[in-house]
């Protein structure tokens, strides 16, 4: 198997994220844009992402599942 194989599988969206570089590619592939910070809870990454646009947008993901969500900025 080469490397490249097992980098698509880590990236699968079912897969839990084990590190914040993990948590870190998973939110990329949900909103583009360079990684500012990965801050962990217990449940939960929380990483800001700073887009093109120069907006800087906050996703979650969830340790267990691996579910990317973004989050909603207030206006």
């Amino acid at each position: 198997m080469s490397l490249s194989c097992i980098t698509v599988y880590a990236q699968d969206s079912k897969i839990a994220p084990k590190t914040k570089s993990e948590a870190a590619k998973k939110a990329q592939q949900k909103v583009s844009g360079r990684v500012l910070k990965v801050d962990q809870s217990e449940n939960k990454y929380r990483v800001k992402v700073l887009q093109k646009s120069g907006r800087v947008v906050s996703v979650d993901v969830d340790k267990k599942s691996g579910k990317v969500s973004k989050k909603k900025k207030r206006d």
